[in-house]
């Protein structure tokens, strides 16, 4: 036996002999395999990165050792540890995890965050806990305390739980420097990382340790994992199963798919990408009857505790969640987890799947659930890199220049005046800022003068606490975006529902509407929009509530799985071309990607009968049908992004007018105004050079949203704004805010942050490189093909100059006319119908009773309806009436112009009314300011939503 091998074996010796008696009575004899390679090392004291699934005991693996150290030292009187963790849930459930261990080695655990109250604080100031269990934004708060401070001068150790959740964000960023802030307070500490698998665990550490040394400890994750993926066949049942459901047949499949697997197992999670997904099939199951939770970040605590207890306890079979439930938080025994829709990165199948199976050396079992033939095709290709450990980089967050403003104002905050070359020396220890410019940390530093964050004597070279800096401090711990929300409120009970974004209330929510969160249906009944933004509702059985929109982008898909999406295509593409039968080369490629034939032969068929070029991993197919060009390119979000931007600009520039995109990881759709053609794409493509590419994209994103939200949420962390606000309620409009920022470190981090989280531009300039050069194929059809209109909707943006073009006015013209609306006459109130908006009569009237006074409401509002025709009325059915009534006045004189004003989005009576009565020269300019007005109601977000 190898001495690493024995040393293995024999990690627990590696401890005192309390632990060891402790490990005894716990019942754990021998160590788990993250236990035998880590708990030597970190023995010894060193700095380690611990690379493991959950459930494999990595909690113990860091703090076993620690604890140890912990019983070892005399005479401290402050805290020894600190265990950071990303979510509050996971401090609950670390205290309790901790506390065993302290009250059987004698050592005081507690936990301290946003909700501990103000007696707990104290105490903890004056008798420190030896263990304290915290969040970074609540690290950064402790650091500014000058009781606390004192019990932060014994700190020997810190461990820092999903630590690769923080690397990716700008939150770990800040995470970085307020340890180099704590290791001016405590010392050289050591430090520990917790961490599900990465592709770069070497970064991921240097992150952690500033550049020190740092073991980095893996444990092999794929060879765990039990992965099918499966693509669900529509059965007779599943016909009759839709309209009870009221959806469409494919989803029912998928639904009773998913029943059939909780069914067949003790505990299930249920993983889906977005909120609103969870709450739409969560409605679906509810319907069906399944037992079944739903758990994602925009229900309250309370809602999301009482599903986690009812889940561990076996009251529930199954939780559907979002990344919500990624993380550790303890929930019981998984056996199995099903993922709905391919989960886009190789890093979160393993983190999913990873949750299942968590006895010693069970492997983690799961089923990848598709809907469509890219999504079979994506998780093919994702499973298999899974099982090879082939997972993406983490995305670190280097140079964010809010979090240098951020950490500015801590240091002053730490002792009330700091040299600012000495701030800089501080800084740029964190691995993140370690290529921070002096310049450019000065420019910040101005700004924060200029804000009146801190005060700045550059003669000096001292920075000090101003009125400002405590306010603008402890209003910005997080790094976390500032995001308008309303809490939701059963109006029941008085308990706390969830959130709603803003942009669903603004443009959704009206008394009387109904809409699902929690998997439930729940009706509006008040909108407090003034003073304490809540949203009060009533339970109800409706299964065709609106589902809200939050904010968020949606998760990109990395180059290298879209390119092996594009490698399958090529070669069963060319089978299929040569004659091969389709289930005989789904048979073939189902050997190498271990799934069954028939859901195989699903992904493959957009490539059955096709005859011209295959958009692959080594070819870029143009498609062009009249004014409408696909872009086939399997590169992934990022570059099709970048790359359909720089389309975008240039053609639109050629056209002096605006060409409207659509992105998905294999495709960029483009809609052209008239006087440009597909020749003129693929102009585009072989002459741009790929060094102008840089500036070309930052020219596209000065007229997109994303760079204008950001623009306003770095502004905010810089203290120029005191609070974003997506409806407007700061001083400046978003184009305002541009055009006054430009010149400034905020603008400059904006569009770093823009290019880090949305954007690839040195692949996409190596792309057209190759393009250029011929070692990428361009090829160019005249039709739509299957796999060229395959794609899934990801979300929509106009890209537009100020004035929007004809292509684009038609997109919002043929969007409102397929819209419906609710047509009530007011004058004998009998009769009303849905109808499409391009069916409506230039004249509406009653054909009950003649009269031309008819409303035109959105096509949900039932409830207005009833209050319309409603004897008595209450104060909510009287505005609702009043509405109705302004409403018909406009149609009355107006006609169907009013009614296609009333069917815009986030357009009411008195909107409509102005955008009615201006004097324009044509249709378009009526529709352009539609566009306009509804751009001003909606609120910003990222480019895929």
């Amino acid at each position: 036996m190898s001495d690493g091998a024995t040393q293995g074996r024999d990690a627990f010796t590696e401890l005192g002999t309390d632990v060891r008696a402790a490990l005894s009575e716990r019942g754990f004899s021998t160590p788990t395999e993250p236990q035998r390679k880590a708990i030597p090392p970190l023995a010894r004291g060193r700095d380690a990165l611990v690379v493991a699934p959950t459930g494999t005991g990595k909690t113990e693996t860091a703090m076993l050792p620690v604890l140890d150290a912990l019983t070892e030292s005399n005479g401290r009187f402050g805290i020894g540890a600190l265990y950071i963790t990303p979510l509050r849930a996971l401090n609950r459930d670390m205290r309790e995890r901790l506390e065993w261990w302290g009250e059987a080695l004698g050592l005081d655990v507690d936990v301290r965050h946003g909700d501990t109250t103000d007696y707990q604080r104290s105490k903890q100031a004056k008798d420190p806990p030896d263990v304290l269990v915290t969040t970074p934004e609540t690290l950064q708060a402790m650091l500014t305390g000058s009781k606390l401070r004192v019990a932060l001068e014994d700190v020997e150790h810190v461990v820092v739980d999903e630590v690769h959740e923080l690397a990716a964000a700008k939150r770990g960023a800040q995470l970085t420097v307020g340890l180099e802030r704590l290791r001016e307070v405590a010392g050289q500490f050591q430090r520990i990382g917790l961490s599900a698998t990465v592709g770069d665990p070497d970064a991921v550490g240097q992150f952690l340790t500033g550049g020190r040394p740092c073991s980095i400890i893996e444990v092999d994750v794929g060879s765990r994992l039990d992965v099918s993926v499966v693509r669900p066949q529509v059965t007779d049942r599943d016909e009759r199963l839709s309209s009870e459901l009221v959806t469409d047949a494919a989803t029912a499949s998928h639904v009773r798919f998913i029943d059939d697997l909780i069914t067949a197992h003790d505990s299930t999670l249920v993983f889906v990408n977005t909120r609103q997904t969870a709450e739409a099939l969560g409605s679906r199951f509810k319907e069906l009857g399944t037992n079944l939770g739903v758990h994602h970040g925009s229900l309250s605590k309370e809602a999301r505790i009482e599903v986690e207890d009812a889940f561990k306890s076996g009251d529930l079979d199954a939780l559907l969640c979002t990344s919500s439930m990624e993380l550790g938080i303890d929930v019981g025994r998984v056996d199995h987890v099903v993922q709905y829709g391919s989960p886009r990165q190789v890093s979160r199948l393993v983190q999913r799947v990873g949750r299942a199976g968590h006895r010693r050396d069970q492997r983690s079992s799961g089923t990848v659930v598709t809907t469509h033939a890219d999504d079979t095709l994506e998780a093919l290709a994702i499973a298999r890199q899974a099982g090879a450990g082939e997972v993406e980089p983490a995305g670190i967050h280097d140079g964010s220049l809010d979090t240098v403003a951020n950490q500015i104002a801590g240091l002053v905050m730490d002792t009330g005046e700091i040299r600012a070359m000495r701030a800089y020396e501080i800084l740029t220890r964190a691995a993140p800022f370690r290529d921070l410019e002096a310049d450019r940390f000065k420019s910040v530093v101005r700004e924060l003068a200029r804000n009146n964050v801190v005060w700045l004597d550059e003669e000096r070279d001292t920075l000090a606490k101003r009125r400002g800096t405590w306010q603008y401090f402890y209003r910005n711990l997080s790094m976390i975006p500032d995001e308008a929300t309303y809490e939701v409120e059963d109006v029941a009970s008085g308990q706390q529902v969830g959130t709603l974004d803003e942009r669903f209330v603004v443009n959704f929510a009206t008394p009387g509407e109904v809409f699902v969160q929690r998997g439930e249906m729940w009706r509006i009944t008040t909108i407090d929009e003034e003073e304490e933004e809540t949203v009060t509702v009533s339970p109800i059985e409706d299964p065709a509530g609106e589902v809200p929109s939050w904010t968020g982008s949606e998760i990109p898909v990395p180059k290298a799985v879209a390119g092996e999406v594009g490698e399958l295509r090529r070669v069963a593409g060319r089978q299929l071309q040569d004659g091969a039968p389709l289930n005989g080369v789904a048979s073939h490629v189902a050997a190498r990607y271990d799934a069954d034939v028939e859901t195989v032969a699903d992904g493959l068929s957009q490539l059955e009968g096709h005859e011209g070029p295959i958009p692959d991993e080594t070819t870029v197919v143009v498609e062009f049908h009249g004014h409408e060009v696909v872009v086939n390119a399997c590169r992934g979000h990022k570059v099709n992004e970048t790359l359909g931007r720089m389309l975008s600009a240039l053609l639109g520039q050629r056209a002096g007018s605006s060409v409207a995109m659509e992105v998905d990881p294999y495709r960029i759709e483009l809609e052209l105004p008239r006087q440009v053609t597909a020749g003129d794409v693929v102009e585009v493509l072989e002459e741009t050079d790929p060094d102008h590419l840089a500036a070309l994209v930052e020219l596209s994103l000065k007229n997109a949203d994303a760079l204008k939200f950001k623009l306003a949420q770095v502004a905010t962390k810089f203290g120029s704004l005191k609070r974003w606000r997506g409806r407007g309620s700061t001083d400046f409009g978003r184009d305002r805010l541009l055009a006054a920022l430009e010149d400034t470190p905020m603008y400059e981090e904006a569009l770093r942050a823009v290019r880090h989280e949305d954007l690839a531009v040195a692949a996409t300039a190596d792309l057209l490189a190759d393009l250029q050069s011929g070692r990428i194929d361009l090829e160019t059809v005249s039709e739509h093909t299957p796999i060229g209109t395959g794609g899934r909707s990801s979300g929509r943006e106009l890209l537009s100059p100020e004035n929007a073009d004809a292509s684009v006015i038609q997109t919002v013209r043929e969007r409102i006319q397929d819209d419906r609306v609710i047509l009530l006459c007011l004058h004998c109130k009998e009769w009303d119908r849905r109808q499409q908006v391009g069916r409506v009569r230039d004249q509406p009237e009653c054909p009950e009773c003649g009269s031309t006074r008819v409303a035109a409401l959105n096509p949900w509002t039932d409830e207005v309806v009833a209050a319309v025709r409603a004897d008595e009325k209450d104060d909510e059915q009287e505005k609702m009436t009043e509405r109705a009534y302004r409403s018909g006045s406009l149609v009355q004189t107006h006609g169907k112009q009013a009614v296609v004003a009333l069917a815009a989005r986030g357009v009411g009576p008195h909107n409509a009314a102005r955008i009615i009565n201006r004097l324009r020269e044509d249709e378009d300019e009526f529709y352009r300011d539609i566009l306009r007005q509804e751009r001003e109601y909606a609120r910003t977000q990222s480019f895929w939503d």
